[in-house]
């Protein structure tokens, strides 16, 4: 029997063809396979990979505008807390009496804002809410404000009693009101003296402009949101009503749109069940992913070109290297053995090298996928990294639990917040451990409500307020959000604590600046430009009582007159005025940005009146010293007086013997008789100067020659420079010194000096005793300079000389140089004193001049 031996095509193709062509073509179809294939597989994984990464975004997406919305409801809550508890609501509310029995039309603003009403919902940057109501405590509507057109539902108007009626507590509540989703935030509203009037309402229309104010920076083209019933599945307000039509159901845009609801938190008070939609076109979607897709496929057949041309590359070389080892083998063993064909298959090596190079080759496509998930890996570590990293700075504390309530993990935020370490914190109860008694109470509600709403299908997210407490016993108050997170069979908790101490204290230090205008004793006016005055305290009554206004009335016209100067020129400006026996001091304050004047007053009349006192006993003590400096040159004065006195008896004596004996002329008589006429006037004129001196009597200025004092002071001591045997040396101004000062006081501040001056010549030698008064212009200045050759002022002694009772004198009180210092600061003058490196001293003082004789002299000059 004969057999056939059928050999395959592989090997009649090898003897046919060309081992580099077929080595090329078995790269080729090698490298299309291997693409092919690693195209399905990394299609598929890339797919999943991308599907799942872009649900995690669409998640954190809709959370993100679920979050806005929320924030933004709550912003109106505080708003509503703010208006209710500001002082012009509780102001205007003071003088007001609702009776409960009493049914009343309320109070319509449109044109025009009440003065209850502040501008706080303009500026925390939230729309307008269509009415603002105060009601009173029966839930009786007393006054609304009215913003736009819209009238306020007449359903909201029946039921306000129904959900308003006084509790003494902030409320928040989402209802609907003819189809209308509505907004309604209460607070409670009291009058300064802290009786409860009843409620202030701000009504808000929750429609396509809330849901786009409550998600600024959201892009209309990359998502949507809108507010859905979700027991009918309709749209009831969306962010953009042209594009997802209010009314429709939320089944006909499935097929537009990836859409992803969340049930809204709870409000007191709401009876409507609502979901929070977010809406994500699928072309966005498609278009991402079809992106991703195409990038990866490219890259793909960029590496299966390089493959199958190295690939190919290395076939060929190999294959035809083991052409010519395969030609030389079989021309040898024809030369060598003879053999026209010997025992030698020609492909066979050929193809275990193939095999093995296919081999190496498929290792290196399978290290690229190695490579390729690797690289996977560490962008999903990246990512993780960046989760922990957003984790750790977090200024919030995020706390997880077991469904035991055990700490499983906590960032830095909360082993700050809690002063606990995490390794203290871990495997501890949260709630025994960071809670007081009854903020555990509060928790455990918040997690009952968590669960609750996880079963339903709602959100589950539980938030509220209660009071923490540290590792160390110390209290806080935080707001907690409770979010359950399901992995697999395992169960957890997140809880975000948010510290609100300082938003407790703005809260506490809002209400206390709220009555502290009100609360002064002292009067506190705020007046508009035109003069009203918008608001006054209790304590301004006496003001208002004498400018005949009150509260809404207009000041008197000059102090209208005031308050426009100080808007004009920006500055504070401070005016007195008696009303009656009281002395007021006002402090006129602008508050230009605002455009309205404060006005605090003080009542001085106390301070008046101490002032009066004290310059009375000023007065009196210049006068004390006055004499005392008298008693000291009544000597001299009484040798002077005595001088015309002596006269007047020699020539009256020598008249009588003449005409006694008969003799003499007549003319010699009358000029005796005038001799005792001129020593009568000058002993006259000695004493009315020294009954001026002496006198007590008020300060008066006039206009006087400063030469002048000088040289009626020097005359007053010249019998005491006669008895020390040397006179005083004048150095005067040529031309005079006009001054404007009381004549009296002025000289005995300079009798003063000179008196200093003897006292002090007397403990030196006599033939050294010298004393110099000079006087001189300096500026607008006048300055007189006392110097003698005396003793000198020691250095230590220098400081205390215009100190009261210092004195080197031993029968002196000391008050003589702070007296002259006080006169010439009155007179708006100083004084001061130099002692001599050689001995002697030197005392200044300068007064203004007067300023038109100072010019008059330069222009003469």
């Amino acid at each position: 029997m004969k057999h056939i031996r059928v050999k395959p095509f592989f090997f009649w193709l090898l003897r046919r063809v060309p081992m580099p062509v077929i080595s090329i073509l078995v790269g080729v179809v090698a490298g299309l396979a291997v693409w092919g294939v690693l195209d399905q597989i990394q299609s598929r994984a890339i797919k999943k990979i991308s599907d799942k990464e872009l649900q995690v975004q669409l998640d954190l997406q809709a959370r993100e505008s679920l979050i806005r919305f929320d924030q933004y409801m709550k912003n109106y809550a505080v708003t509503a807390q703010l208006l209710a508890n500001h002082r012009s609501l509780a102001e205007y509310l003071e003088p007001l009496f609702w009776s409960p029995q009493e049914e009343v039309e309320p109070v319509v603003y449109r044109e025009f804002h009440p003065s209850w009403l502040t501008d706080f919902i303009e500026r925390n940057a939230l729309s307008a809410p269509s009415h603002i109501l105060l009601v009173d405590t029966q839930g009786q509507i007393r006054e609304i404000y009215q913003s736009g057109n819209a009238e306020l539902p007449r359903e909201l108007v029946e039921r306000v009693g129904e959900h308003f009626r006084d509790t003494g507590e902030a409320r928040v509540v989402v209802t609907r009101f003819d189809e209308q989703p509505y907004l309604l935030v209460s607070d409670v509203a009291e009058d300064t003296g802290g009786y409860r009037m009843g409620s202030l309402i701000v009504v808000v229309p929750i429609n396509d402009a809330f849901l786009a104010a409550s998600q600024r920076g959201l892009s209309s083209g990359r998502a949507a949101v809108a507010l859905v019933d979700a027991d009918e599945q309709r749209i009831l307000a969306s962010i953009d009503p042209r594009t997802l039509i209010p009314g429709t159901q939320l089944a006909q845009w499935k097929d537009r749109y990836l859409i992803t609801t969340q049930s809204l938190p709870e409000y007191e008070g709401t009876d409507w069940n609502l979901l929070f939609a977010t809406f994500i076109p699928h072309r966005g979607v498609e278009e991402m992913s079809g992106r991703v897709r195409n990038f990866e496929r490219q890259q793909r057949v960029r590496a299966a070109l390089v493959y199958i041309l190295v690939f190919t590359l290395v076939i060929y070389l190999v294959s035809a290297r083991l052409n010519k080892v395969l030609k030389r083998m079989s021309r040898f063993s024809q030369r060598a053995l003879g053999i026209e064909n010997p025992d030698f298959k020609p492909g066979a090596n050929q193809l275990v090298l193939l095999e093995e190079w296919i081999q190496h080759f498929t290792q290196l496509v399978l290290k690229a996928r190695e490579e390729m998930s690797r690289k996977h890996e560490s962008e999903m570590r990246e990512s993780e990294a960046l989760k922990a990293a957003v984790m750790e700075a977090s200024l919030d504390s995020i706390v997880t639990l077991s469904r035991k309530g055990e700490i499983i993990e906590l960032n830095p935020t909360a082993e700050r917040t809690l002063k606990l370490t995490r390794d203290q914190a871990i495997g501890g109860s949260f709630s025994k451990l960071f809670l007081t008694t009854e903020g555990r109470r509060v928790f455990l509600s918040l997690l009952k409500d968590s669960r609750r709403a996880r079963r339903e299908g709602r959100l589950p997210q539980a938030r509220g307020q209660l009071m923490a407490r540290r590792a160390d016993g110390s209290q806080l108050p935080v707001e907690l959000s409770i979010v359950p997170i399901q992995l697999e069979n395992r169960f957890f908790y997140t809880i975000y604590m948010h510290d609100i101490t300082k938003r407790k204290e703005a809260e506490r230090e809002i209400k206390s600046l709220a009555r502290f205008a009100g609360e002064s004793p002292n009067p506190i006016l705020r007046v508009s430009p035109s003069g009203l005055v918008v608001y006054a305290n209790i304590a301004s009554s006496p003001l208002l009582a004498a400018w005949s206004t009150s509260e809404g009335g207009m000041l008197p016209d000059q102090w209208i007159k005031e308050v426009g100067e100080v808007l004009d020129v920006g500055g504070s400006l401070e005016r007195e005025t008696e009303i009656g026996d009281q002395v007021y001091s006002l402090l006129l304050a602008p508050i230009r940005e605002l455009g309205y004047v404060n006005i605090y007053a003080r009542d001085i009349t106390a301070v008046r009146r101490a002032e009066q006192e004290s310059r009375q006993h000023q007065a009196e003590l210049v006068h004390v010293c006055r004499l005392s400096t008298m008693g000291e040159v009544a000597t001299g004065m009484a040798h002077e007086l005595n001088q015309p006195l002596s006269a007047i008896v020699n020539f009256a004596n020598g008249c009588s013997r003449r005409l006694q004996s008969n003799v003499g002329e007549r003319g010699e008589l009358v000029d005796a008789m005038g001799q005792i006429t001129t020593q009568a006037q000058r002993a006259s004129e000695i004493i009315r100067r020294l009954r001026a001196l002496v006198g007590k009597q008020p300060p008066i200025r006039s206009e006087v020659d400063l030469n002048h004092l000088v040289r009626e002071v020097c005359s007053f001591v010249e019998l005491d420079t006669s008895k020390m045997d040397f006179a005083i040396e004048l150095d005067l101004e040529p031309d005079g010194i006009p001054v404007d000062v009381d004549l009296v006081q002025i000289e005995q501040v300079l009798l003063n000096l000179v008196r200093n001056a003897l006292d002090s010549l007397q403990e030196v030698k006599p033939e050294v005793r010298r004393m110099k008064v000079s006087t001189q212009w300096i500026d607008e200045e006048a300055q007189v300079v006392v110097r003698d050759s005396g003793s000198g002022i020691a250095p230590e002694r220098m400081q205390s000389l215009f100190e009261p009772f210092f004195t080197t004198k031993e029968s002196g009180m000391g008050m003589g140089l702070p007296i002259s210092q006080t006169i010439l600061e009155n007179h708006g003058g100083k004084i001061w004193a130099e002692s001599g490196p050689d001995g002697g001293a030197a005392f200044f003082i300068r007064l203004p001049v007067i300023r038109a004789a100072r010019r008059q002299l330069e222009a003469v000059g």
